[in-house]
């Protein structure tokens, strides 16, 4: 299996299809429809990590998630990139520390382009 994505995201319909497409590309995926902690990370160890801000029914939203896993020294060098319909991504994809964003909705070439820029 290729490298790992783990997805974040509340929505089951976009972790379905984010999940067949990078399958696809040969990429093993994990998803969670729930937010995670650093140690849950440490523990899943994924080369890349997409996340979304708003996660229904979890304590923190997904720059707080972000900016724990940025805290973690072990941590600090897997990939972020935030992917949301929050209108203020841009800031508070800077202010947790992510390596990128991509607004939704978006298109999947371009969110496969993304991915690829940090790990093939």
């Amino acid at each position: 299996m290729g490298k790992r994505i783990l997805v974040i995201d509340d929505d089951e319909d976009i972790l379905s299809i984010l999940s067949i497409i990078f399958e696809e590309e040969g990429f093993e995926v994990i998803v969670k429809n729930t937010g995670v902690t650093a140690n849950e990370v440490k523990l899943i160890g994924p080369d890349l990590i997409l996340l979304d801000i708003t996660i229904i029914g979890f304590s923190k939203s997904g720059d707080e998630i972000c900016a724990e896993i940025k805290r973690e020294m072990e941590l600090t060098t897997i990939p972020v990139v935030l992917v949301s319909a929050e209108p203020d991504i841009h800031q508070r994809a800077n202010s947790c520390g992510a390596n990128s964003y991509l607004s939704k909705p978006f298109e999947i070439n371009k969110l496969v382009e993304k991915v690829k820029e940090f790990i093939t």
